[in-house]
């Protein structure tokens, strides 16, 4: 794959997104801002966005290098969808077979034709006078797409809620104004992201790593002045897209290796190039019955590249053993491969990536609702009374304290945390048999402590394979806290 282009589009990229999110940060904030009256609830949930991130100036650049990031997911995720006609019709992308225009659903609306089944009525309703006159605004056509495509992103939450938001979310209200431009984010997308690029969901975890390419260079130029690296500066740090072929060799020789240990007569082997046969004959290995057997993690997965070509080997070898092809993505996504991650951008894109797989393996994979294990380790903190509410009556609570609190740095600590079994058993069982009460704080703890423990899950499932590109970072680089926890 030629990268060039890819990297001076996604360094570009967020420049532009952060300027632009900040642009309208700062209207929809102003005392006097209509989205005050019209959206009371996302502006309420923004500002208390960019209080928790440290207010004024600090907090606004935090939210708005959050929300750029989301959107620049959500345009790349669009694009790669309509290059390869998952969507129906092209979101962020002219009418199939013509390069240059508006996207299509923007030309639909301009025609009175709207999807009803994406479309509300009330978008229907405000586009339509927008577009007609009836609706004053100082950019018609650019308020009318930002609309139809805020729907068309809670359309896409249904079957991929890591990448689109729910109705309400507050990076509704910061989308990029300009996206209609010539030269804007979403032009530039559609012209570098061609359909012949879009063959190849690799392509996602390329653009990601140049995204934050910018803010590696400042990480590394830190290093140089003697500053740590802490939660914020461990993914820029510490992520590197992993070359293809040693993808294949490290999955080859570790996922294939072990079927090809349990069935030594499979024709996976035809497909491996970069399998190496063991010399002698092996007798002490895991045991392999069927597919489902195959548990796969990558506890440090990035945008999940190790994962997509392992979903290609487990997919020969569900087809092998005579599998429905309809029924093997979904196999796959349930039984088969799972992965951990501390950068929630990467998640997502790990996430969406494996969907990808498994809809161009599968027509109508997205109306079955099933969603990658991919899980971003959250930090997660409690305070002494909530720890008290969560308490059992005969366990050892000072266990359970360090139970609940293990993840209070699980962006620093990641995979590295290993939280026991049995309490993580015991522990879910007693969450279980708890009630908020209708109580929103309650409510509040316990979500939190069943965040818990589907972290704790993924950390103490049994699985078959690790395969790893593990992060690198020197221990000069480290901050205090990962450095006592090294020790």
């Amino acid at each position: 794959m030629e990268t060039a282009p890819l990297k001076s589009f996604a360094a570009w990229a967020r420049t532009a997104l952060i300027r632009e999110v900040n642009a309208r940060l700062a209207a929809v904030l102003a005392p006097g801002a209509s989205e005050r009256v019209e959206q009371a609830n996302a502006v309420a949930a923004l500002e208390k966005a960019v209080a928790a991130a440290g207010g004024d100036e600090t907090g606004r650049a935090f939210v708005a290098d959050k929300v750029a990031y989301t959107w620049f997911n959500r345009i790349i995720a669009l694009r790669f969808m309509d290059a390869n006609g998952y969507t129906g019709i092209g979101v962020v992308s002219p009418q199939a077979g013509v390069k240059v225009g508006q996207p299509e659903i923007l030309a639909d609306a301009k025609r009175g034709v709207f999807d009803t089944g994406v479309v509300s009525q009330s978008t229907r309703t405000a586009v339509a006078g927008l577009l007609d006159g009836t609706r004053a605004s100082g950019d018609a056509q650019g308020e009318a797409y930002a609309l139809l495509l805020a729907d068309y992103c809670r359309h896409w939450n249904r079957a991929m809620p890591f990448m689109f938001e729910q109705e309400g979310d507050f990076t509704e209200l910061l989308i990029p104004a300009d996206l209609l431009a010539d030269d804007s984010v979403l032009n530039r997308a559609v012209k570098v992201l061609t359909a012949d690029v879009c063959k190849d969901v690799e392509v996602i975890g390329w653009l990601y790593q140049f995204y934050i390419s910018e803010r590696k260079d400042e990480v590394f130029a830190g290093f140089k002045k003697n500053k740590k690296a802490g939660a914020q500066e461990i993914p820029a740090a510490t992520q590197l897209f992993t070359p293809h072929w040693i993808v294949r060799y490290l999955v080859e020789n570790s996922v294939g290796r072990l079927w090809m240990l349990n069935h030594p007569s499979s024709a996976l082997v035809a497909r491996m190039d970069y399998y190496i046969a063991p010399v002698d004959e092996e007798t002490d290995f895991l045991r392999i019955a069927k597919p489902e057997d195959l548990k796969v993690i990558d506890p440090a997965c990035g945008s999940g590249h190790m994962l997509t070509y392992a979903f290609d080997l487990l997919y020969a070898i569900y087809e092998e053993e005579g599998y429905a092809p309809t029924d093997i993505p979904g196999l796959i996504l349930t039984h088969n491969i799972y992965g951990t991650e501390i950068d929630p951008r990467a998640g997502a894109l790990a996430s969406f990536a494996l969907t990808m797989k498994a809809r161009g393996s599968q027509r109508t994979f997205f109306n079955r609702q099933v969603e990658p294990n991919i899980c971003v380790l959250d930090p997660i903190t409690f305070t002494t009374d909530e720890l008290s509410e969560l308490a059992t009556a005969d366990g050892d609570h000072r266990d359970e304290e360090a139970f609940w609190t293990q993840f209070a740095h699980a962006d620093t600590f990641g995979s590295l945390i290993q939280p026991d079994t049995d309490l993580t058993a015991r522990l879910a069982d007693h969450l279980s048999t708890l009630d908020d009460d209708g109580s929103i704080l309650r409510a509040s703890v316990l979500d939190r402590a069943a965040r818990v423990i589907d972290q704790a899950t993924y950390l103490t499932r049994s699985y078959a394979v690790a395969v790893a590109n593990p992060p690198y970072m020197g221990s000069k680089q480290m901050n205090a806290l990962l450095s006592q926890f090294m020790k």
